[in-house]
């Protein structure tokens, strides 16, 4: 018997307790294990009864990862679940800790569930495009009803023990601090009580109310066309959960398996498990590997306006005490206020309470004018305004202050953090930690490593982001880093598309279809016309006085229309709406802006706007990868997936250029070239790529 599931009998109960760490995945070890003891425990007359549990801390978390994109092997977890179901002797799943996908699939075929309290189930599959596999969709349904069933797969969270319970997933929650015991006291229980077994597919009692079974499948399709329209999977759990309510069970479960295998072969499941790979990828970074973290225990922050306030947050949110600086008492209360702005909402929201807002605020919270009040803080991030001498006026002041060994960090979009880094007497300290605004909410942290930084000090802003839940991409200098610097691309490509005759409606209409939850003049909107105005500015001395500049932004800007914030920018905001609509004298300066350049506007189709926005991308998405500011591709999908919005499904550009074909790619990007050498200039490494048959996919290896 294979060692992942260890047997042990216990006054006439067989205990399986599956050994497969660190989160007893469900490998074919731990499948066939589990076929194999429950075959023995059924035929041994000793034997009247089993539990299953997990050893450790965990039930079971869930698929092999190791496992995915081989060919399967048997026994399917499918095989498994139903001969668990199919024992003449009662079935007993003690579940500690969590019991997520299969693991939540192999406890509903168990007879009775028992649950400690520290205990969590969840069907997550539809995060990865994926779909419960083994009967979960028919198991859960013939428990619970459709409506609960459909609230749990598809929001894959995970239900904690007292909601088990009263759904009916589970039988019992245990005080008992092992569920090896747990599970055998119920087992006894069953005995005595000559209860015996309990196949779920027996059961009916979340059927009976068909009316609102029928209902809550009309209002799931509903709430998918709008939340989730571009997605396949969740669409297949809903036929999934009907078919278990019109479909005899093992009917059911062919049919679930059927379309168990189509969300298997779609694209999607390979753009959401690549996404999920890249996501812990991206965590080990070269200097990860090498060096330890500083202390990290006390931070400050230089700037309380809306980064320096977001930033605060989400560093108050992780537990860390915070002292923010700013330049004056007025100053100093409208960081206070905005950071008391965000706590008000949540407490809102039902997110947290006023006690727990009290605390964060009165407690962990403080704020000076004094720079000397941060002598004791481990990391320092500076958020001020986005000007270099500013940065530069800030980071003297830190230098003088802060303790030997405080990490120095700057907040910056854009500015070289070299420059930055040489200005003081300890550049090995200083790192790039971009947040993406607002701060305490986005996903995103990019960690820029400038030429001196220290290597333990990228591993300390990594546990940094760690902490702060982030998901944390190492980046190198240049303008724009990884993100800002594609976005900048991309964005020039839609101007020029713009100019050259698609309206901006248009653009972020075919970009939505695409996935996207907006387009990117709503974007520009949302955070801010003249966060972009002034960027244009800054770079335009610099600018190459023989590349094409669209004007269209600049003239909007002028007008001070910086979106939302003014009730127009490329949209008209009314009554301040944050939905914007088409705005007739922005087309205006559209048109005019054309006439003067002396272009004769043409019709871009839906899908020639997306070959044109993906080919800029990736073309400069491919330059970031060869110029080393982004260490893989991978990193390049994950900074666009979590601070960019490119839809998760497609996996990022650089996959979906994978998908795609390359030469396909670089065929888009040759052919616009004819108009403008200049700008569609095709990446070297993209050529290289394509000449000797290549994928992105081969470079994160």
């Amino acid at each position: 018997m294979p060692t992942e599931v260890i047997v042990n009998v216990e006054q006439g109960v067989s205990i399986l307790s599956i050994n497969n760490p660190p989160v007893n995945a469900l490998g074919v070890g731990v499948r066939q294990g589990l076929f194999d003891a429950l075959e023995q425990a059924e035929n041994s007359p000793d034997i009247h009864a089993i539990v299953i549990t997990g050893a450790g801390r965990t039930f079971i978390g869930g698929a092999d990862i190791r496992e995915f994109g081989k060919p399967p092997q048997e026994p399917l977890l499918g095989a498994v679940c139903n001969r668990i179901e199919a024992c003449k002797k009662p079935v007993v799943a003690a579940i500690n800790g969590v019991a997520l996908g299969g693991g939540m699939e192999v406890a509903l075929c168990a007879h009775y569930r028992v649950a400690l309290e520290q205990a969590r189930m969840g069907l997550p599959e539809v995060n990865l495009g994926l779909m419960p596999g083994a009967g979960g969709t028919q198991r859960t349904t013939r428990i619970v009803g459709a409506r609960a069933a459909l609230d749990l797969i598809l929001s894959a969270r995970q239900v904690k023990p007292d909601e088990l319970l009263k759904l009916g997933i589970v039988d019992q929650v245990s005080e008992y601090s092992s569920a090896a015991d747990a599970g055998l006291a119920f087992a006894l229980h069953i005995e005595q009580q000559k209860m015996g077994v309990r196949p779920t597919r027996e059961r009916t009692e979340g059927l009976s109310n068909d009316a609102d079974n029928r209902a809550a499948l009309l209002e799931a399709r509903t709430q998918q066309e709008q939340r989730a329209k571009h997605l396949f999977s969740p669409f297949r759990i809903i036929e999934a959960v009907e078919a278990a309510l019109d479909l005899p069970f093992d009917d059911g479960l062919a049919f679930e398996r059927s379309l168990f295998t189509q969300c298997m072969e779609s694209s999607q499941r390979k753009g959401l498990i690549h996404a999920f790979f890249s996501e812990r990828a991206v965590a080990k970074s070269p200097e990860t590997r090498n060096s330890k973290p500083r202390t990290l225990n006390s931070i400050g922050v230089v700037g309380g306006g809306t980064m320096g306030a977001g930033i605060t947050a989400a560093l108050l949110d992780a537990g860390f005490p915070v002292v923010m600086i700013e330049r004056d008492q007025e100053s100093i209360n409208r960081g206070k206020a905005s950071v008391d702005k965000i706590y008000a909402r949540q407490v809102a929201k039902g997110r947290i309470t006023d006690a727990q807002k009290t605390i964060l605020m009165d407690q962990q919270f403080s704020a000076s004018t004094q720079f000397s009040d941060l002598a004791q803080a481990d990391v320092i991030v500076e958020a001020v305004f986005e000007d270099m001498d500013v940065k530069k006026a800030v980071f003297e002041q830190l230098d003088a202050v802060a303790k030997p060994g405080a990490i120095l960090a700057t907040n910056t979009s854009y500015l070289d953090i070299d420059e930055i880094a040489s200005s003081i007497a300890r550049p090995a300290d200083v790192i790039g930690l971009h947040f993406f605004s607002p701060a305490n909410i986005m996903k995103l942290l990019e960690i820029v490593v400038a030429e001196k930084t220290s290597p333990d000090v990228v591993s300390t802003a990594f546990l940094l982001a760690k902490k702060l839940s982030k998901v944390a991409v190492r980046a190198g200098v240049c303008d724009g880093f990884i993100g800002n610097r594609i976005l900048g691309y991309y964005r020039q490509c839609a101007d020029y598309m713009m100019e050259d005759g698609a309206s901006p409606y248009a653009i972020d209409e075919a970009m939505r279809n695409f996935g996207y939850p907006m387009g990117p003049y709503q974007v520009s909107d949302l955070a801010g016309g003249d966060i972009g105005w002034a960027t244009r500015k800054r770079k335009a001395a610099t600018r190459d006085p023989n590349a094409r500049y669209v004007h269209i932004a600049d003239r909007i800007c002028e007008r001070g229309w910086f979106g939302q914030k003014t009730g127009r920018g490329y949209y008209l905001y009314e009554n301040g709406s944050r939905v914007g609509k088409p705005d007739p004298d922005v087309e205006a300066i559209i048109e005019a802006t054309r006439a003067e350049a002396g272009i004769q506007p043409r019709e871009f189709s839906d899908k020639q706007i997306v070959q044109r926005y993906m080919a800029a991308m990736i073309n400069e998405s491919t330059n970031v990868v060869a110029d080393k500011i982004a260490l893989r591709p991978l990193d390049v999908d994950v900074t666009l997936l979590y601070g960019y919005g490119f839809p998760r499904w497609r996996g990022g550009p650089m996959k979906y250029a994978d998908e795609i074909g390359l030469d396909i790619i670089l065929k888009d990007i040759q052919t616009f070239s004819k108009e403008d050498p200049l700008f569609w200039k095709p990446s070297r490494l993209l050529v290289e790529l394509v000449e000797r048959g290549d994928t992105f996919e081969s470079l994160n290896k």
